[in-house]
């Protein structure tokens, strides 16, 4: 079995102007995500777009752990760019990006099929600014309650939660979809219904700007 997902993320979000999707799509695909893989801890990748919520674009690498960032290769990259990447990269076209490397608090240990499973079609990303006064509760329901009963919704197929190493907020979620219409479903908002998560708590938590975000897969394509 190849590898596919570590213990850590690197996540860049940019909201890219639909007059630059044909290059920064074919800079991507063609250019970008070969020389990513190609650095040691780099284990797979993929470009999504948002369907809800944002920024518009999300470029997510999978990390062995999150010393990968640190290699001399990774780094000889970023100081490098190439021509087009100076031309066409999130850094020069997009706006309000956003970069973060996470590394995963939960599930502590992921299980072989999972470490096995190529990048998701569609994704929902939670990034979620806690009050440190009620992080124990916030993180004892996430794992307890809400992971479990949203794993129970048709068309979930895993959920991981992350800790920032470089960027903020300090946790976010991401939910692993068949489709982009999971959270659409009445599956869903049932579950969501019955949430008790700020009675739990007993104190309030927010999201980012444009979180929670719903994103399908475009790079690599997908064949729905």
């Amino acid at each position: 079995m190849v590898k596919k997902k570590g213990s850590a993320l690197l996540m860049v979000f940019a909201d890219v102007d639909a007059e630059h999707d044909f290059e920064f799509n074919a800079w991507y695909a063609q250019e970008h995500l070969p020389e990513r893989l190609s650095a040691p801890g780099f284990l797979d990748a993929a470009l999504y777009q948002a369907t809800k919520g944002g920024p518009r674009y999300m470029a997510l690498y999978e990390l062995e752990t999150a010393a990968a960032i640190q290699s001399p290769e990774y780094k000889h990259m970023s100081q490098n760019p190439t021509e087009w990447t100076q031309r066409i990269s999130p850094s020069v076209v997009g706006r309000g990006t956003v970069r973060n490397v996470l590394t995963q608090i939960s599930p502590k240990e992921s299980d072989p099929d999972t470490m096995g499973r190529g990048m998701a079609p569609a994704l929902q990303v939670g990034r979620m600014i806690v009050p440190s006064e009620i992080e124990d509760k916030y993180n004892d329901y996430y794992d307890n309650v809400r992971t479990p009963g949203n794993l129970k919704v048709p068309g979930c197929l895993f959920v991981r939660r992350y800790h920032a190493v470089e960027g903020s907020p300090k946790y976010t979620t991401v939910y692993e979809f068949e489709h982009e219409k999971v959270p659409e479903s009445l599956a869903w908002e049932a579950h969501r219904a019955q949430d008790t998560m700020h009675q739990y708590i007993g104190g309030s938590y927010g999201h980012a700007p444009g979180s929670p975000g719903v994103y399908r897969r475009i790079l690599p394509p997908r064949p729905f």
